[in-house]
């Protein structure tokens, strides 16, 4: 029996492990914190971010400031220029009438039109070089936009690595498998422990390799646990091979058994093809030292045993299907053959009888 899901406590960022704030096997929720960790560089890379991006945010302010500024004067200078061209112009307007009539010298109203003129162009290179100005200031100011943007970015990452060294529980369930200790040292990546859901099983099995092709999504399997009978379905087949063995994953189709927990040991039993019949021998210690190639088989006085290569074939817990080299009735020893494997015959001092 094994949880239903499980998910591992891992050390984001390194460090040195400061508290830890729960005992291993507690119930955790999400979110709860469960260790702290320490790191220096971090703590001070984060406040080197903070006073980088303070200042920063100090220059756009004052160049923002120096903007409003700038425009405020050019409004200013705007004004002051129109007066001085409005008061002109109407006092062109009446000196063209004395210079007209001889009132007033011709030189006085010529001066008078290249201050006139002189104003107009000066409203116009205003302009000008207020475009310009505010050109360059935009471009400041995205820049510093940009660059505060960074920082802050930077400075999120930063605070999120800080957070990181407080290892919180990813889901709600029983913390398990817990190694950290006050003082140890903890690299990236180190798995602390791990979270088991508590509402949810899922039993797991190894089955000989035999069968790798056989097993499939879906497939029924029945268990009995205290007189009640249980239906469970593969989950998930895990096609790796080790010690001849792969591992099954089933799911309860049905209700979840009341009682049960991590780690309990459960038979049960997956129909692997339609029932057919066989020659069977039981599955006993032979199998591993022969691999299942040849076994002894008794004469029929029980006074000897004789090695014979045999074909076998699927096999379970208890028995093993015999598919060529043996008789129905034949007897064969199914003990250890460690002692004379490398024998051809072997006799018996009294006669002694064998399951077949």
């Amino acid at each position: 029996m094994a949880p239903f899901l499980t998910d591992y406590l891992t050390a984001d960022q390194g460090g040195t492990v400061k508290k830890i704030l729960v005992e291993d096997g507690v119930i955790v929720k999400t979110g709860q914190p469960l260790i702290e960790l320490s790191n220096p560089a971090l703590a001070l890379q984060e406040a080197t971010q903070e006073v980088d991006a303070s200042r920063q945010i100090s220059d756009l302010q004052n160049t923002e400031l120096q903007l409003e500024q700038t425009s405020l004067q050019y409004q200013k200078d705007v004004l002051d220029t129109d007066y001085q061209v409005d008061k002109l112009k109407d006092q062109l307007a009446r000196d063209k009438i004395l210079n007209d009539g001889g009132a007033i010298a011709p030189a006085t109203y010529q001066q008078e039109l290249a201050q006139y003129d002189y104003e107009l162009k000066l409203k116009d290179a205003m302009a000008s070089s207020h475009a310009t100005e505010q050109k360059l200031r935009d471009e400041q100011l995205s820049q510093l936009r940009v660059t505060l943007g960074r920082l802050n970015t930077n400075l999120a990452a930063a605070r999120a690595s800080l957070d990181a060294l407080t290892i919180r529980a990813p889901m709600d369930g029983q913390l398990t498998a817990l190694d950290a200790e006050a003082g140890q040292s903890k690299a990236p990546g180190t798995v602390l422990g791990q979270i088991n859901s508590r509402d949810r099983f899922k039993l797991t099995a190894q089955v000989d390799e035999f069968y790798l092709s056989r097993v499939a999504l879906g497939q029924e399997a029945l268990l009995n646990l205290d007189g009640r009978d249980y239906t469970a379905k593969v989950a998930k087949v895990y096609p790796q091979v080790a010690n001849g063995t792969f591992k099954v994953d089933l799911t309860f189709a049905g209700p979840t058994p009341a009682g049960i927990h991590n780690g309990q040991a459960i038979d049960l039993k997956l129909e692997l093809g339609g029932a057919a019949r066989a020659v069977m021998l039981p599955n006993g210690s032979f199998y591993q030292d022969t691999g299942g190639n040849w076994v002894f088989v008794l004469a029929p006085d029980g006074r000897s045993a004789s090695r014979r290569n045999v074909r076998l074939g699927r096999r379970n817990p208890q028995y093993v299907e015999v598919v060529d080299g043996l008789k129905p009735g034949e007897r064969v020893i199914v003990s250890s053959y460690q002692a004379f494997e490398k024998m051809d015959r072997v006799e018996f001092e009294q006669s002694s009888g064998s399951s077949t």
